[in-house]
């Protein structure tokens, strides 16, 4: 019964998070980044939410949505009904570019096989 209220409020994170990482102001976030997963502990304390940006450097985007993290806090504390707001840690997914390389040569693959 606990594992599906995590999943659920694992889900209702990563919606709102979604519709908030827009409205952030740092300009070292962009504004195409998207939330892949939300991991929220048992306790409610601590989410680690993974994102994935296609453009921007890396660390300089988890240095922009750390900063941000109060910010982002605050507001996913007055639309979610909790009754503590998990404190947000950020990490970078990387598996949508890792898909895209894996996409790009299995093209290389297939185009080298109708040369031949």
């Amino acid at each position: 019964m606990a594992g599906y209220r995590i999943a659920r409020i694992n889900e209702e994170i990563k919606k709102e998070l979604a519709a908030l990482l827009p409205t952030v102001k740092d300009p070292r976030v962009p504004s195409f980044i998207s939330v892949t997963a939300v991991e929220t502990t048992g306790d409610l304390k601590q989410a680690k939410v993974y994102v994935s940006a296609f453009e921007g450097d890396e660390k300089e985007i988890l240095k922009g949505l750390k900063s941000s993290a109060g910010y982002l806090r605050g507001a996913l504390a007055s639309s979610l009904r909790l009754r503590s707001t998990p404190e947000l840690l950020f990490a970078m997914d990387s598996s949508i570019k890792e898909g895209m390389k894996i996409n790009r040569i299995l093209s290389d693959i297939e185009r080298k096989e109708e040369t031949r």
